[in-house]
């Protein structure tokens, strides 16, 4: 058996930890830097640093063979090729791979090399030239940092003064540091959003079940953007012709592009998408990693060993895994302190996990969470839980998400009370 790192500490990495902790695969799981949620199925390293000469010591101590890293920071710096220099085997792509979410114009210079279809875009470095941009044209417009911005680098405005004063704060005044000294206006694509996760070995990939999450803090899609308030899976409007589309137009472009880019990738390849009312995929934007929430609906609906399937990925056989398309259904409802994705307080005491943790086809994956001097769990971010429900229908795994968060509690909670609504909505024809 492997002893396995986990290199992260939110809500996606305890679905990691959790799936890995049913592996007949695994031995034993640590994480760097966890969260007080995992303690129970992982051994955790809270100050282990993120390079890989902080972590070198902690693997060889431990006889840890494999990696997985779970947050694009990391990656984006390399983590992964320093660690593979080391002959240990990492799930996670290397630095020139990371580059599809580390820079979105590497991202939409990719695309259009490869043929791939995205919205039309243009590179700006200057307000001047975010003005040309945006004149040729129509609210709303979309504005983006080019580099990493922690999930704060996407503007959607609805006025052409809105744009540009978020285009200034990123250029001229530095608000999200070289992140956004560059910026992206493209057109803005019209459909319906869905974000789809594909494994690969470098060689075979495989596509893992579609899913939608809900970025905006309030129901109704009301309020600012957050990380993601919740999600669902499968998605009830994506049928078979669409995943064929997807497969041919989206993902085995990507996947051939970076063999003939010559770019080794090994890991997960994100892709969020929009479909339009031709029914047509384009990509928004590449991730080079499981999403968060979408990993939390997608990870607990695999058939087989989840452990087996990630070494298999690290030893470039995934083609040799038996692989079944999932046979239930999954909905997160993202339990968020109250102020979230603005100003919060945190340490405040949570109850009710016990009792959510005895319910059946129910699961809680820790994303901000801590321990008291007394041991019980208290806030300690804004995204605290992720209320995971399974069921035979969409339908009873958004009731029993929603009876799992209902009996969770701590002051100022706050969660949607509408997660997986919009795929009841009827579809365009």
């Amino acid at each position: 058996m492997t002893n396995f790192l986990v290199v992260g500490g939110g809500s996606r990495e305890h679905a990691i930890v959790w799936a890995l902790s049913k592996s007949g695969a695994v031995g034993t799981i640590h994480a760097a830097p966890g969260n007080a949620g995992m303690a129970s199925l992982a051994v955790l390293h809270p100050s282990a640093g993120l390079s890989a000469g902080e972590l070198l010591p902690l693997l060889r101590a431990h006889s840890i063979g494999l990696v997985v890293i779970g947050p694009e920071v990391p990656l984006a710096a390399g983590l992964a090729d320093d660690l593979r220099n080391e002959g240990l085997s990492v799930f996670g792509p290397g630095k020139a791979g990371a580059m599809l979410e580390g820079s979105k114009l590497h991202a939409k210079k990719f695309m259009e090399r490869h043929g791939i279809p995205t919205a039309p875009w243009d590179l700006c470095s200057t307000v001047d030239e975010v003005r040309s941009a945006l004149e040729k044209r129509r609210a709303p417009f979309i504005v983006k940092a080019d580099g990493l911005a922690a999930g704060k680098g996407v503007v959607v405005a609805s006025s052409m003064e809105e744009a540009i004063q978020a285009a200034r704060g990123m250029i001229e005044e530095g608000l999200l540091g070289e992140s956004g000294r560059k910026v992206i206006v493209e057109d803005a694509l019209e459909g319906e959003e869905l974000t789809v996760l594909a494994l690969t070995d470098g060689l075979t990939w495989r596509m893992l079940p579609p899913s939608q999450d809900h970025k905006r803090v309030f129901d109704g899609d009301r309020g600012p953007n957050t990380g993601g308030m919740g999600a669902f899976a499968p998605v009830p409007w994506v049928d078979s012709s669409l995943c064929d589309r997807i497969r041919n137009l989206i993902l085995e472009p990507s996947f051939r592009g970076l063999r003939e880019d010559g770019i080794p990738y090994c890991g997960i390849l994100y892709a969020g998408l929009m479909i339009g009312s031709d029914g047509m995929p384009r990509v928004i934007e590449y991730n080079v990693r499981f999403g968060d929430p979408e990993a939390q609906v997608v990870i607990p609906l695999l058939e087989g060993d989840f452990g087996e399937l990630i070494i298999a990925c690290c030893e470039g056989r995934l083609g040799e895994v038996s692989f079944r398309e999932p046979a239930r259904w999954s909905a997160d409802v993202v339990l968020a302190s109250g102020g979230y994705p603005g100003s919060f307080e945190k340490g405040k005491k949570i109850t009710g996990l016990d009792e959510a943790a005895g319910m059946t086809d129910f699961l809680v994956f820790h994303g901000g969470t801590a321990l008291d001097p007394e041991g019980h769990f208290i806030t300690s971010g804004g995204r605290v839980l992720s209320a995971v429900g399974l069921g035979n229908s969409l339908e009873e795994a958004i009731a029993k998400a929603y009876e799992g968060a209902s009996a969770i509690s701590f002051e100022n909670v706050h969660y949607r009370k509408d997660i997986g609504q919009k795929a009841f909505r009827q579809r365009r024809k």
